[in-house]
């Protein structure tokens, strides 16, 4: 089992179709550091950051294992790491893995592509109570890589497990394309909401958090 704060890369043979994150920084190494800076300065002015955690912390049992896909600086999961959930943080840009390691040392980061995810090939065996992809992660993703990445993270879910995944319009994958695609990688829909304040979701929300199951 990988400790906690630590931070480490998933090797993997295999390539696919790079995702947007991954094209803006082999075109701007920076990019990185200026997202980092911008969410430290908003934790500095005091700004309320922690909405996500909330919902996630709600919903999850005391001590549960809960998976950050795409965890990007670790602002969602390493505050439920300080809850006393046991997280473990993935994401392909290893300058944000750096950033979560330092800020967040209780949980476990890892560089890695979630279109290629295999957790239990890198120590961590156990599947998860709950995963969550929160701060725009799926409307980064490769077109090719959708269904393979909802794939893989219902494969690493416990049974009875769920995923909550959120993002915005207009970032090219229209919300019934992955209503589809959830479908398609065995994940059955529970519940959609417009914000993570359990707002309903409509036709006419631009922003969608999605709570579901591995169907069996």
């Amino acid at each position: 089992m990988v400790g906690g704060g630590t931070a480490r890369g998933l090797a993997s043979a295999l390539v696919v179709e790079p995702s947007a994150w991954t094209r803006t920084i082999a075109a701007d190494p920076e990019h990185s550091h200026r997202y980092a800076a911008r969410w430290r300065r908003l934790a500095a002015e005091g700004h309320d950051l922690d909405g996500e955690a909330r919902m996630i912390d709600a919903m999850a049992a005391r001590g549960s294992r809960i998976l950050d896909a795409g965890c990007g600086t670790g602002r969602v999961g390493g505050r439920l790491a300080q809850h006393g959930h046991t997280v473990v943080g993935v994401d392909v840009d290893p300058a944000l893995i750096e950033y979560a390691t330092t800020d967040f040392p209780e949980a476990t980061w890892l560089v890695g592509d979630l279109a290629l995810l295999d957790l239990p090939a890198a120590g961590v065996r156990e599947p998860f109570d709950l995963i969550f992809a929160a701060g725009n992660v799926l409307g980064f993703l490769a077109p090719s890589t959708r269904v393979a990445t909802l794939v893989n993270l219902r494969n690493h879910l416990v049974t009875n497990g769920r995923v909550v995944l959120a993002y915005g319009a207009g970032r090219g994958y229209p919300f019934d394309e992955f209503f589809a695609d959830l479908s398609t990688a065995g994940l059955t829909l529970d519940l959609a909401l417009s914000t993570w304040e359990l707002h309903p979701y409509t036709a006419q929300s631009d922003f969608l958090v999605a709570i579901a199951h591995a169907s069996r």
